[in-house]
């Protein structure tokens, strides 16, 4: 299996992890939500796969491309 790194796109603050390390996503799934100038933004597993890692906490500081999860695809 190829491992993914799935990215922030904005700068914000994690509000909400949905997905945990382990649990199977499909593709389009939500792995957790940032929120950024009171607007909440979705980070989605385009293909489906394991959440090997989350590699943010909730209330966390994130920049634009850091990598929040990781996914075996």
């Amino acid at each position: 299996m190829a491992q993914i790194n799935l990215k922030s796109d904005i700068n914000g603050a994690v509000w909400k992890l949905i997905a945990q390390p382990g649990q199977v996503i499909e593709p389009g799934g939500t792995l957790l939500i940032i929120e950024s100038m009171k607007m909440e933004i979705p980070v989605i597993a385009e293909d489906g796969g394991t959440v090997v890692a989350i590699t943010v906490k909730e209330g966390e500081l994130v920049a634009t491309g850091q990598v929040v999860a990781t996914l075996d695809v």
